[in-house]
C-alpha cells in the first residue's frame, strides 16, 4: 500500500494532480465517449448513409457531423491523457513498471486516435463540395470522401486499424492504472473496480468483435457509461489529493 505522505507531501505535483482531476471531470461530464450515439438518440440528426449525406450534414450542422465522426472521442482521449499523467505520478510508488507500461500504451493509443480520426478531412471536403462549380468536381470530391470514410468506417463493427488500436491501447492503459489504484489504497475500491470493468468491456469488444459482432453495442455502451463514472470518481479523488500539499492534512 502506498504511503500517503509520499504522495500528498510532495507539493511539486499539486498542479499536475489538479490538472488531471479537472481533465477527468471534463471528460466525464462534457466530452464523454460515444457522443455521436447520444446525438443520434436525442436529436433530429441521424447517421448519414452516403457520402453526399455526410457532406450535407457537415455543411449544415458541423458539430453534429464531427460528433458522428468521433471527433469528440479524440478530445476525450486527450483529456484522459492528462488524467493518466496525474495517475502515473500518484501511483508510481505502487508500481513503477506498471505506470511506465500504462503510460506508454496510453500515449501511443491517444496519438493513434488523433491520426486515425477523419472528422477534419471530411469537414474540409464537405466545404469544397458545397463550393464546387462543376459536376465533375463534385464527383471527384465524392470519391475522395468515400476513400476517407474507408479509413474509419464509424458505423461498422471494425472501425479501422487506427481506431481499433487506439481503443485497445487506451483500454489496456486504463486497466493497468485501475489495478494500481486498487493496490495503492489511495483510491476508493469502487472507483478502481469501475475502471477495471470499463476497461474490460472495451478489451472484450476488441477480442470478440470478429466472432460475436452482436456484442458491439452492449459492450461499448456499457464501457462508455462505466468510463464516465470512473472519470468522475478519479477526477474528484485527484482534486482531493492535490489539496493536502497546500493545506497540510488528509481530506
Amino acid at each position: 500500500m502506498t504511503n500517503w505522505k509520499s504522495v500528498s507531501g510532495n507539493s511539486g505535483w499539486e498542479a499536475l494532480y489538479r490538472a488531471g482531476g479537472v481533465a477527468a471531470l471534463v471528460a466525464g461530464v462534457i466530452f464523454r465517449r460515444n457522443i455521436g450515439a447520444e446525438v443520434d438518440l436525442f436529436t433530429a440528426y441521424s447517421f448519414p448513409t452516403t457520402v453526399s449525406q455526410w457532406f450535407e450534414l457537415l455543411h449544415d450542422s458541423p458539430l453534429a457531423g464531427v460528433a458522428f465522426l468521433g471527433f469528440f472521442d479524440v478530445v476525450d482521449y486527450l483529456l484522459v491523457g492528462v488524467m493518466f499523467l496525474a495517475l502515473g505520478a500518484v501511483l508510481w510508488p505502487a508500481g513503477p513498471s506498471g505506470v511506465v507500461v500504462a503510460a506508454a500504451c496510453g500515449l501511443v493509443g491517444i496519438t493513434t486516435s488523433f491520426g486515425a480520426n477523419v472528422a477534419f478531412p471530411m469537414l474540409t471536403l464537405s466545404q469544397q463540395y458545397a463550393a464546387a462549380a462543376s459536376p465533375a468536381e463534385r464527383t471527384a470530391l465524392l470519391d475522395s470522401g468515400r476513400a476517407v470514410l474507408a479509413l474509419n468506417p464509424s458505423q461498422e463493427i471494425f472501425q479501422g486499424t487506427g481506431a481499433y488500436l487506439s481503443l485497445l491501447l487506451i483500454a489496456l492503459a486504463g486497466l493497468i492504472f485501475s489495478l494500481l489504484m486498487l493496490r495503492s489504497g489511495l483510491f476508493n475500491r469502487g472507483a478502481a473496480w469501475t475502471g477495471i470493468l470499463a476497461s474490460a468491456c472495451d478489451l472484450i469488444y476488441c477480442v470478440s468483435f470478429i466472432f460475436a459482432p452482436f456484442l458491439k453495442i452492449p459492450l461499448l455502451a456499457s464501457g462508455g457509461l462505466l468510463l464516465m463514472i470512473w472519470h468522475l470518481l478519479t477526477g474528484w479523488r485527484l482534486l482531493q489529493l492535490a489539496r493536502p500539499a497546500a493545506g497540510g492534512g488528509r481530506p
